[in-house]
C-alpha cells in the first residue's frame, strides 16, 4: 500500500512540473497534440476491440475506424489551426522551431502512410501486413525526435523523459506485433505520451 501511494505522489508530480512547462515556455501546438492523442487512440482501442473479438467485423471495419479517426483529426486540426491564429502572445524563437518539428512530423507520418499503401500495392498482402505491423513502433520514433527536439529548444528535462519513453515504447510495441495487445499497447501509449502532455502543456499555457 505505500509503494501504491507513494507511486501516486510521484505521478501527481509529474503531471504538475509538466503542466509548469506549459507556462514557463508554451508549447502552441499543444491542442493538435491533444486532439491527435485522443483521436487516433481511440482509433487504436477500436482495433484491438475488433482484433480481440469485442467488436464484430463486418467488412473493413478496422480501416475505416482510421480513416473515421483521420477525417475527425483533420476537421479538429483545421478548427485549432484557425483558433490559434488569433490567439494572443509573442512567438518566440523556441516556439517557431517547436511548431516546425512538430509540423514535419506530422509531414512524416502522412509520407509513412502513402509509402505503406504503396508497399501494399506492390508487394501483395503479405509485405502489407508487415508494414502495418511497424505503423506504431514506428509512429512512436517521429514522437521521440519531435519531444527530443521539443525538449532541446524548451530546455525541459520533463519533455526530454517524454522523448526517451517515446523510443522505448516503439520496440516494445514491434515485439507484440501480430497481437490484439500491440493496439492496446499503442492506444496506452498515444493517451500516455500524447493526448496527456497536450492536454497539460495548454493547461499551463492557458494559465501564464
Amino acid at each position: 500500500m505505500e509503494h501504491e501511494s507513494t507511486g501516486s505522489q510521484a505521478d501527481i508530480a509529474w503531471m504538475r512540473q509538466l503542466a509548469e512547462e506549459g507556462s514557463r515556455g508554451p508549447v502552441r501546438g499543444a491542442p493538435i497534440m491533444m486532439a491527435a492523442g485522443v483521436v487516433y487512440g481511440v482509433a487504436a482501442l477500436a482495433h484491438w476491440a475488433i482484433l480481440s473479438g469485442l467488436i464484430a467485423e463486418t467488412g473493413p471495419v478496422r480501416g475505416l475506424a482510421w480513416l473515421v479517426a483521420t477525417v475527425v483529426f483533420l476537421i479538429a486540426l483545421v478548427v485549432l489551426l484557425r483558433g490559434m491564429r488569433g490567439a494572443p502572445g509573442v512567438q518566440t524563437g523556441a516556439g517557431r522551431a517547436t511548431a516546425a518539428v512538430w509540423s514535419g512530423v506530422g509531414y512524416g507520418i502522412f509520407a509513412l502512410m502513402s509509402a505503406i499503401a504503396v508497399v501494399g500495392w506492390r508487394g501483395g498482402e503479405a509485405a502489407g501486413l508487415v508494414a502495418l505491423a511497424m505503423i506504431p513502433s514506428i509512429i512512436m520514433v517521429f514522437y521521440g525526435v519531435g519531444w527530443g527536439v521539443t525538449a532541446a529548444m524548451q530546455r525541459s528535462r520533463i519533455l526530454g523523459w517524454l522523448s526517451v519513453a517515446s523510443l522505448i515504447a516503439a520496440p516494445i510495441l514491434a515485439l507484440l506485433a501480430g497481437q490484439p495487445e500491440q493496439y492496446l499497447a499503442y492506444a496506452a501509449c498515444l493517451f500516455g505520451l500524447m493526448a496527456l502532455p497536450g492536454y497539460l502543456l495548454m493547461r499551463g499555457s492557458s494559465r501564464a
